[in-house]
């Protein structure tokens, strides 16, 4: 596990923006003044954030503005802004998944990365720190990290140690000279372990667990266990893990669209046979560009129908591209390209019958996906039934990629989403009719008036009655009494009577849909 913390991250932001983001490897200018942060904590403005020049000059955190200018007139105070350190610090995370992609956020200035089985992918756990430490150097960053067995452990000595790689063996002696605040306990807790005199580590692993336990509580043993390795502790990834994944690193990086498709296209190969061994085909798919500065773009399309040849894998981004490939800055070129598999279903390797109906299918899903990746997944719409018989809820809408499942055309008879006898067109919220005559009790309506003009009607049938859902509308809700009509110009209505006559004293006429 190797933890990674960033003691100044939102005074390197401050001034990767003011100096560039190679200021650390080219000195910091000799007339900028110490640099810091404030806001308002307790009713008070106080340092937030300082950086190493103001570090050495004596200044601390909280420490009154005020104060620190009165010490230091000259102090370049600058308002602290969480959310541009939130969106670097989760930058940064994506520029990590270059190593792993179990990187988890710690905190507001700190990340995990679990590199079980990818240290050996970048010469070892020591040489895959140097590089990552190095890199960050280079990008303007003062990061420090270590590498041990458990998160704890990474932890304690990332911030309160020398760093570097922790053997097994030395776990428990690399974690007694740290100070007890190293074992990620609330302030409070640590200022009375201080009182106490248990002021390192080392003190609290001699002392006896049973007096510790009635006087702290659980949580300082349960993170020494796990600082010792002796309790596992669970890391959440911040993004999902994809179930496959495929890279290709190049030697020279590349820029234009047609390098990424390109290069896209020889990524999707290598990732055919992992696909075919598990006999299944992607549905989803991302595709990570690792920017050579640092900065990580990623583009996701789907698919309506399980896919694994690259041809089409690659034709679906090229979509993407055209569309969105001017917001995308390739800057001096991007140096990694990634192709996750982010979502898989069975593969379908039957032949097609004769008829060709296979055949079409395959070109439906193709149009589906082809315009999905262009327009966005939501863009076509189909129909699913629902268990109703009421008619607004009988059917919904849902995005054409994930209800176009391929089946045989006897499933798509019984699937059909309308009956014969309901309407093209449903109306969303049924619009109000006056009806000026109707035979009681159970006739359609003779003429009628909708949308300021009047209807005579020449044809209807009906009633189909309908009875609302108790559980959903309640007890006291009122039946409905469908008509199909047509008038004499030759338009078709679907119209309803909410109530009955005798049991309402008013019943109300509503358009539900038309035929044409």
């Amino acid at each position: 596990m190797l933890s990674l913390s960033f003691p100044h991250l939102p005074t390197d932001r401050i001034a990767r923006r003011r100096w560039g983001l190679s200021w650390r490897s080219k000195g910091r200018p000799e007339a900028a003044a110490p640099l810091v942060c404030s806001g308002k904590l307790n009713n008070a403005m106080r340092l937030t954030a300082l950086d190493e020049f103001a570090e050495k000059l004596g200044l601390r955190k909280e420490q009154g503005v005020a104060e620190a200018r009165a010490m230091y007139p000259a102090l370049d105070v600058v308002e602290e802004d969480p959310a541009a350190d939130r969106r670097l610090l989760e930058a940064i995370a994506d520029w990590c998944d270059r190593y792993t992609p179990m990187v988890a956020l710690d905190g507001k200035d700190g990340l995990f990365l679990d590199i079980t089985g990818c240290a050996h992918l970048f010469g070892g756990e020591r040489a895959l720190l140097q590089d990552i430490l190095s890199r960050l150097f280079h990008m303007g960053l003062d990061a420090r990290g270590a590498i041990s067995s458990s998160p704890g452990l990474s932890w304690a000595v990332s911030r309160f140690g020398q760093g570097g790689v922790v053997d097994d063996e030395e776990s428990e002696r690399m974690l007694m000279p740290l100070p007890v605040a190293a074992l990620r306990l609330e302030g409070q807790t640590v200022d009375a372990l201080r009182k106490l005199g248990l002021k390192y580590v080392g003190d609290v692993i001699h002392a006896p667990r049973a007096p510790l336990t009635r006087r702290f509580g659980p949580a300082l043993l349960l993170r020494l266990d796990q600082a010792l390795g002796h309790e596992e502790e669970p890391i959440s990834p911040r993004l999902p893990v994809a179930s496959l994944s495929s890279e290709c690193r190049l030697a020279e990086p590349i820029g234009t669209e047609e390098q990424i498709l390109a290069v896209t296209g020889q990524v999707a190969i290598s990732l055919k046979p992992s696909l075919e061994a598990r006999g299944a085909g992607g549905r989803v798919f991302e595709l990570v560009l690792f920017r050579v500065d640092g900065r990580v773009y990623r583009i996701s399309v789907g698919a309506s129908r399980p896919l694994r040849e690259p041809k089409l894998i690659a034709g679906l981004f090229s979509e993407r591209l055209q569309v969105i490939y001017d917001d995308i800055d390739a800057g001096y070129g991007f140096e990694i390209l990634r192709l996750n598999v982010l979502r898989h279903d069975p593969f379908n390797d039957a032949q097609g019958d004769f008829e060709g109906d296979r055949q079409g299918e395959i070109s439906l899903s193709s149009f589906v996906d082809r315009v999905a990746a262009r327009l966005g997944a939501d863009c076509l719409q189909s129909f699913q039934l629902r268990e109703s018989h009421v008619p607004e809820r009988a059917v919904i809408t849902v995005s054409a990629m994930e209800n176009l499942p391929a089946r045989r055309k006897s499933e798509q008879r019984r699937a059909l989403p309308f009956r014969e006898e309901r309407p093209l067109r449903l109306f969303a919220t049924p619009e109000p009719v006056e009806v000026a005559f109707a035979e009681v009790p159970d006739g359609a309506p003779q003429t009628f008036r909708w949308r300021r003009l009047q209807h005579q009607v020449a044809r209807s049938e009906g009633p189909e009655r309908i009875a609302m859902e108790w559980w959903i509308d309640g007890d006291d809700a009122e039946a409905r009494d469908y008509f199909r009509i047509e008038d004499e110009a030759g338009h078709r209505f679907w119209i309803y009577r909410q109530g009955l006559y005798g049991d309402s004293p008013d019943p109300r006429w509503f358009m539900h849909g038309v035929f044409a």
